[in-house]
């Protein structure tokens, strides 16, 4: 062959393939090559193409996802010519495989059936977007594609249907826009349907959330909020249900603004408020499950859709609950006992210390008032403090704690410290009972009267004044009054704080810490013991009125 042949046959060779690269779109531009010779070292493969041109290929895209090589020189693969690097041409074996693929889809698409793809944008242009559905390519007009240009698309994953499919140029269109509106379509079809029949339908809980579920009902999605779910109230959905549950509901509303579509699974069960009298009445023992605790108290589910309350004082008769949880848990089943019914506040409260024994019988049965008792102080208070005996607590006065005035439960006791205290007073139906600490020691008043006795000369300081008379301070906390009527000679106007009055004991009563002291019989008293001792010290043939005469006479 001439010199002149040969370069008339690279030429025509060029030209074809340029007009090759020219129909890409088309199947022509798949081309069948032989792999000459593999350089891994260079990571690349030698193909000859045809009529002694070759042109190079990335081993990359002839390996698998392990990374070894598919081909082995001499076989034969597909190619696509996608341009030139000089006289070179570039191919690609990657882009052969989806073309291939996308002509044999071509090849079998059937005009009569309906095929929606999901796949991800992979390129865009002026025209529109390249979707990748499972290695094929299919092309989505910008207008078809129901996406704002403004916005970055790239790698967002699509579902379309194809509109269609072009067998000459190897092209397939499809439609995001038409599959949306016909979803529309039958979203507000299902709408309609809901809102008229007003029956319930059955359907199943997708997602869930602090604030309510998703459902699906007929293909779409609708909202059941917390406070939609029981007649109980507002409820925390996780607790009742698990996603995948099926539920009733009836449609509420349809937002079309928002496309939201409200739910109710309340409104799909009777409503157990209006027959409340017929399921459960005050005084009726139940079994109700624990569903939540709080630290004033406990929520119980009676079934029915009824939620009770327990409060934190019904649960125990011990009055010092710190929290429900010490003495129950979540889940746990517990009997109680209905101790109201509110209808117009849709509301039921239960007690469970009603169904237990009451402290209080078992205590009258093993104490009487005058037991000396060991107890353990609960707590301290500005009156007193409050002293636990077994399960019962008693009432300790500040003004039962000591014989002296200054001692009082805030200074001298702490919660848990050991007391022994003296019962003086039990209020079985008002269920309180009084203690008393310092009658299990001599009082003042008893060790004074050790010593003293009544028409004993006495002498003390006025501590207060009163309008029926004065106390005096006799010393070591003991104290005793002056009836107003026994002052005389002094007068209770006159009389001063601290001022010392001496007096005698006219009523001494040591049992009930009582004293009267008498001014008045003091006078009379100092007369008789004058004229006893007048008697003494005259002869006794001197008459009394020899002796009046005397004194008188002085």
């Amino acid at each position: 062959m001439k010199f002149e042949d040969i370069q008339e046959e690279e030429v025509d060779f060029g030209a074809m393939l340029e007009e090759s690269f020219k129909k890409q779109e088309s199947s022509s531009d798949l081309v069948n090559g032989v792999i000459v010779e593999i350089r891994e070292d260079d990571n690349q493969a030698i193909i000859d193409i045809g009529r002694k041109n070759e042109a190079f290929l990335s081993l990359d895209q002839l390996r698998d996802n392990d990374g070894v090589l598919l081909f082995n020189a001499g076989d034969e693969i597909m190619v696509i010519i996608t341009g030139f690097r000089g006289e070179r041409p570039s191919i690609s074996y990657d882009m052969a495989k989806k073309k291939a693929a996308l002509n044999e889809f071509i090849s079998e698409y059937d005009s009569e059936q309906e095929y929606i793809i999901e796949g991800t944008i992979t390129k865009k242009n002026k025209g529109g977007f390249i979707v990748d559905c499972d290695g094929l390519e299919f092309f989505m007009p910008r207008t078809l594609s129901y996406l704002s240009p403004k916005n970055d698309s790239m790698g967002k994953k699509v579902k379309a249907v194809i509109v269609k499919v072009d067998k000459d140029k190897n092209s397939v269109v499809i439609s995001r826009k038409e599959l949306i509106e016909r979803d529309k379509s039958q979203k507000q079809d299902i709408v309609n349907a809901l809102l008229e029949a007003k029956d319930p339908v059955v359907g199943t809980i997708k997602k869930i959330t602090s604030y309510g579920m998703f459902v699906d009902v007929g293909g779409m999605d609708g909202l059941v909020h917390y406070s939609q779910i029981s007649h109980k109230g507002p409820v925390n959905p996780s607790k009742y249900f698990d996603e995948g549950d099926e539920v009733s509901v009836i449609a509420l509303d349809y937002d079309k603004k928002k496309r939201h579509l409200s739910l109710s699974i309340k409104d799909a069960n009777p409503d157990p408020w209006k027959t409340i009298d017929e399921i459960i009445g005050v005084g009726d023992t139940v079994t109700a499950t624990v569903s939540n605790i709080e630290p004033y108290g406990v929520f119980v589910d009676l079934g029915e859709d009824l939620e009770a309350f327990l409060h934190v004082s019904e649960i125990s008769w011990d009055k010092n609950v710190k929290h429900p949880k010490d003495y129950i848990e979540v889940n746990e089943e517990i009997n109680v006992e209905v101790i109201e019914i509110d209808k117009s506040g849709r509301r039921l409260r239960v007690s469970l210390k009603t169904l237990l024994p009451k402290p209080m019988d078992a205590f009258v049965n093993n104490y009487k008032i005058g037991d000396v008792v060991t107890g353990v102080v609960s707590s301290t208070t500005d009156f007193g403090a409050f002293v636990k005996i077994d399960v019962v607590e008693g009432l300790l006065h500040n003004q039962e704690l000591s014989w002296d005035r200054s001692v009082n439960a805030k200074n001298s006791l702490k919660a848990g410290d050991e007391v022994e205290v003296k019962i003086i007073n039990i209020d079985k139906n008002a269920e309180k009972i009084s203690l008393s600490k310092k009658v299990l020691e001599p009082s003042p008043v008893e060790n004074f009267a050790k010593e003293h006795k009544v028409n004993d000369v006495v002498t003390g300081k006025v501590k207060d004044k009163k309008d029926f008379g004065v106390f005096i301070e006799l010393g070591n906390r003991v104290d005793a009054l002056i009836r107003t009527e026994d002052l005389y000679p002094l007068k209770i106007d006159e009389v001063e704080k601290g001022q010392e009055i001496t007096a005698i004991i006219s009523f001494l009563d040591a049992k009930n810490d009582r004293i009267r002291v008498s001014v008045k019989k003091l006078e009379k008293h100092e007369e008789r013991e004058a004229m006893k001792k007048l008697n003494l010290d005259q002869d006794d043939s001197m008459t009394l009125g020899d002796a009046l005469k005397n004194r008188f006479n002085k």
